[in-house]
């Protein structure tokens, strides 16, 4: 990767690396094998991981885990191991394509109402608990006091749902305006919004210069599929962290639509390159799922999820 290396920033490939094989390898069948239940040989797998780094001994170990977690599912043909994605597999990818590629895409109008939730959730069952917390902040909550989370909007029936999902009972859920929920101060306190800008705009400094090496077509199929893979890795943080708060809560110039548009930018063009080197990869080992292999644009993304 040492050519990639030389134009890219660190920080960017940082992204890749600190993903791990498995969570590489998700994202990779996300973007060019959803939805397909095909199997692909594990040689091609490994090769593909190789792409990023991944050694031939690390990438074993991922397909090996990951058959054990129901992600992949392991089979024969000939002497040759395959993988084809499960059905809990599809449901993630799923989901997770949705909610990254429904981000930022639009926003509705504000009524100037709040969705608060509040739990109680006994220390010995803390992985509920972080369950719980992980699930909201992916749904645009953030926590405002200790068991006590918010969110812009009417967002009742999605917590309400989070909640009976993990046999959360003791807990409420409140929808109104803040003077009606929480007087003598508003809820956007909850959110670091200096913090958040400053990583959208860490994101456009980023991606901005590769932006430019695209238009000059400065990146060759190989690097179209690491930078690929490093955009929608970057870009799938912010669901969790930013609660989409309406254009009256928010600062003036607020960086996340430049944001949105340079990552949609750089996935669409490069989807084509990218797409092209995992064909060649599994075409190595399998001349006939090489055809295949495919990508879809963020607005592909979006009908897929209907």
């Amino acid at each position: 990767m040492r050519a990639v290396e030389e134009k890219i920033d660190q920080r960017v490939l940082g992204l890749t690396a600190a993903a791990g094989p498995q969570h590489l390898l998700l994202t990779l069948l996300g973007d060019y094998w959803y939805p397909r239940f095909d199997a692909v040989p594990s040689g091609a797998l490994v090769d593909l991981l190789a792409e990023f780094g991944v050694s031939e001994t690390n990438a074993r170990a991922a397909l090996s885990r990951m058959s054990r977690k129901d992600l992949l599912v392991a089979g024969r043909q000939g002497r040759r191991t395959v993988y084809a994605l499960s059905a809990g597999a599809m449901r993630t990818l799923h989901e997770g394509t949705r909610r990254i590629f429904t981000f930022g895409d639009h926003v509705a109008g504000w009524d100037g109402r709040w969705t608060l939730v509040a739990f109680s959730i006994p220390e010995e069952n803390r992985s509920v608990r972080s369950a719980l917390r992980v699930q909201l902040g992916w749904e645009g909550f953030a926590s405002l006091f200790d068991g006590v989370w918010v969110a812009p909007g009417t967002r009742d029936e999605t917590a309400a749902h989070l909640l009976g999902e993990l046999g959360v009972e003791l807990s409420t859920v409140l929808v109104g305006r803040s003077s009606d929920l929480l007087p003598g101060g508003s809820p956007t306190r909850a959110w670091d919004l200096g913090g958040l800008q400053e990583r959208y705009e860490a994101f456009i400094r980023s991606f901005g210069p590769i932006a430019e090496r695209i238009s000059e077509r400065d990146l060759d199929e190989h690097e179209a599929l690491v930078v690929r893979t490093a955009v929608i890795d970057a870009w799938r943080e912010f669901p969790a962290v930013d609660p989409e708060l309406p254009d009256e809560l928010l600062p003036r110039g607020w960086p996340q639509p430049r944001a949105r548009a340079l990552f949609t930018g750089i996935y669409d063009v490069l989807g084509l390159p990218a797409s092209a080197r995992f064909r060649t990869l599994v075409s190595r080992h399998d001349p006939e799922s090489g055809p295949l292999v495919a990508h879809h644009t963020s607005t592909d993304a979006l009908r897929l999820c209907e």
